[in-house]
């Protein structure tokens, strides 16, 4: 029987998988329990790993908040746990949001990026029904090598973002519209019909998947390590 009983048979923490893949496991906290979780929790403390919880709900932040110490945020849903803060790159990511409505995902994105140190230029509320706001920040998102373009509705800022600037472009469509933008699926389908060319687009009110195909992005773009030559000159 394992020590935390049935409940731990059920828990199985890739701790591996930063050295893998160069990203650590994350969370999902929605679809558990809160027994669940706080085996989790435990077994990254015995570890000593810090741990990204995604999707944490009101009623499991509430529940977790007596016994553990997490560092969490109701907007985006995302909390950090065994987390210690070191100073962050910047420059390197922008995440621009169409709508004051889409701030949970975009916040969801910015968080993970920030889980991994590297620290997001946010904008918000600039979407295409009022494009002169975009344009007034354009010069700064062009100076950032990816950014991260999160729309619901028709998603029409993910093709502006893409005609707009150089660097790579991860576009999120999110659930936020009526009718037939069908829960994001709109969104979705206007982000993959881009007529921007090399735009890429991630699952609906994927923030923190976005903020992985970033951090993926970031590390293929950087120089490789200096190395000593053994040639004779």
């Amino acid at each position: 029987m394992n020590a935390h009983g049935p409940v731990g048979e059920e828990v199985n923490l890739d701790l591996t998988r930063e050295q893998r893949i160069g990203l650590p496991e994350a969370i999902l906290c929605e679809p558990k329990s809160v027994a669940q979780l706080e085996v989790i929790l435990q077994r990254a403390r015995d570890a000593q790993k810090p741990l990204l919880l995604t999707r944490l709900t009101d009623a499991q932040a509430a529940a977790l908040a007596p016994r553990w110490s997490l560092d969490d945020d109701r907007v985006s849903r995302v909390a950090y746990f065994g987390f210690s803060p070191q100073p962050a790159r910047t420059g390197r990511v922008a995440i621009v949001a169409a709508g004051t409505s889409d701030a949970p995902v975009a916040r969801e994105a910015a968080r993970t990026l920030r889980f991994h140190h590297e620290e997001p230029l946010e904008i918000f509320d600039v979407g295409v029904a009022g494009l002169h706001r975009f344009l007034a920040r354009v010069e700064e998102i062009r100076a950032r090598p990816v950014v991260i373009a999160v729309a619901g509705m028709d998603a029409a800022l993910i093709s502006v973002t893409g005609g707009a600037v150089g660097g790579l472009v991860i576009g999120v469509p999110t659930s936020v519209g009526y009718g037939v933008a069908a829960g994001g699926h709109g969104a979705l389908q206007s982000g993959l019909s881009s007529c921007a060319s090399g735009v890429v687009v991630v699952n609906i009110d994927n923030g923190y998947g976005a903020a992985c195909a970033a951090l993926r992005a970031l590390r293929a773009f950087a120089p490789p390590p200096a190395t000593t030559s053994s040639s004779a000159s």
